[in-house]
């Protein structure tokens, strides 16, 4: 693992000519695979001709787990995809240098809290030519409220948090999107939390894609980060989309 503007990442050179080669910035989920490597492994971009650059999500000091448990929004829902999105375009910018990819174009693809950082550069006005959201996080407030579900309990809303909710609702904030962007999400995967919102996200974005994989759940890999048997799919549909639009 190397580092770019105090970022960890993985990256995987085209089998082209790396000074043209398009670039493809992908980040993983918190829920298997969440690292880079295993998202690596889930999500390989196989068969496509780009530098794929796989960096992780700047994770907060202490027990992830206590930290969600004490206050899930303040201390990971909200600042990691924020700082991700923040530290995107210094982190271009220095793997433009080390790796020696000129002016070309530049796709984005994330799972879940990797899909909320990439949204975030993308309503940031990041120059991206593509991209591709997988099980994402399309509305902060529908998605920790479906955390909370799942271990039984109800999040306590407050101004605080809601502006931060706010600020990480991609459906009210579709018109800042101009990226063509492919929503990648399982029939499994809870309804309110992603399903319902990634179908709003496509229906307020022209343009946008939305792909439902039969039979997907939330994560791409188990327990263990291997990935599941959708991910090869997710995948394909993930270079499908990046292929049409990078080259």
């Amino acid at each position: 693992m190397h580092t770019a503007a105090g970022i960890e990442y993985l990256a995987v050179p085209p089998a082209g000519d790396p000074a043209t080669a398009p670039v493809v910035i992908a980040w993983h989920l918190l829920s298997p695979p969440s690292t880079p490597r295993s998202f690596a492994d889930a999500v390989p971009l196989a068969g496509l001709d780009a530098w794929r650059i796989y960096p992780a999500l700047p994770l907060p000091e202490g027990d992830v787990r206590q930290l969600g448990y004490a206050d899930a929004v303040r201390n990971l829902q909200y600042p990691i995809p924020h700082a991700a999105a923040l530290a995107f375009p210094a982190m271009l910018d220095e793997l433009r240098e080390r790796l020696g990819f000129g002016d070309v174009p530049v796709g984005l693809v994330g799972g879940s809290a990797g899909a909320a950082a990439m949204l975030s550069a993308l309503v940031g006005g990041a120059d991206v030519a593509a991209a591709v959201a997988i099980s994402p996080v399309v509305q902060l407030k529908a998605a920790t409220d479906a955390t909370g579900r799942v271990f039984g309990v109800e999040y306590p809303w407050d101004a605080e948090t809601l502006a931060m909710a706010a600020e990480l609702d991609f459906v009210a904030r579709a018109a800042e999107i101009t990226a063509p962007l492919r929503l990648i999400v399982g029939d499994q995967d809870d309804a309110e939390g992603f399903r319902r919102p990634a179908e709003a996200l496509h229906a307020a974005l022209p343009g946008s894609d939305l792909v439902i994989v039969e039979g997907m759940g939330h994560a791409l890999a188990d327990a263990q980060l291997v990935p599941v048997p959708h991910a090869a799919q997710v995948d394909a549909l993930a270079v499908d989309w990046l292929r049409t639009h990078l080259t």
